[in-house]
């Protein structure tokens, strides 16, 4: 029985899912690639946020490039009511399960990405009751919410 599953997903495109149960503080998988610096992504065109993009920052000095065959993770999608998280244990990028997670459920957490001027470009589609419309780092979903009015579609006002 293989641990996980990539289909086709209700979130966006192509998703994870459990092929086991996971209980709630287990080690789900683990997220690799790559390791750059982050002035080698900022100078490389192949880390723009027009395409697909699929970096994580490990520490102030390194950056990580899950964009590798190798790395199962990086088709976990981003939800706003999230399964797991993610936590740097000795230097490697972790998937946590934030609760018990069965068989065939999609895998799922919160991308973290920034409240700022460039949140328009990263639009949600997870369609959970606490979804601001956009890939905005749960601590910083009100802001989106309080300066705009939302619509019935839950996407900003323009």
């Amino acid at each position: 029985m293989p641990k996980f599953i990539r289909k086709k997903s209700g979130i966006n495109n192509w998703g994870l899912f459990a092929g086991q149960n996971f209980k709630k503080g287990d080690k789900v998988i683990e997220y690799k690639g790559k390791k750059y610096t982050h002035k080698q992504v900022e100078e490389d065109d192949r880390f723009d946020n027009s395409k697909a993009i699929y970096l994580f920052t490990l520490n102030k000095k390194t950056v990580l490039d899950g964009d590798t065959k190798s790395n199962t993770a990086k088709y976990i999608n981003h939800t706003c009511d999230p399964n797991c998280e993610v936590d740097i244990i000795k230097g490697k990028i972790w998937i946590i399960a934030i609760q018990d997670i069965k068989k065939g459920d999609e895998l799922s957490y919160d991308y973290g990405f920034g409240y700022d001027k460039d949140f328009r470009q990263f639009p949600c589609k997870c369609g959970s009751k606490n979804c601001c419309g956009y890939i905005v780092r749960d601590d910083q979903r009100w802001r989106i919410n309080r300066k705009f009015a939302k619509t019935k579609q839950g996407r900003l006002k323009k």
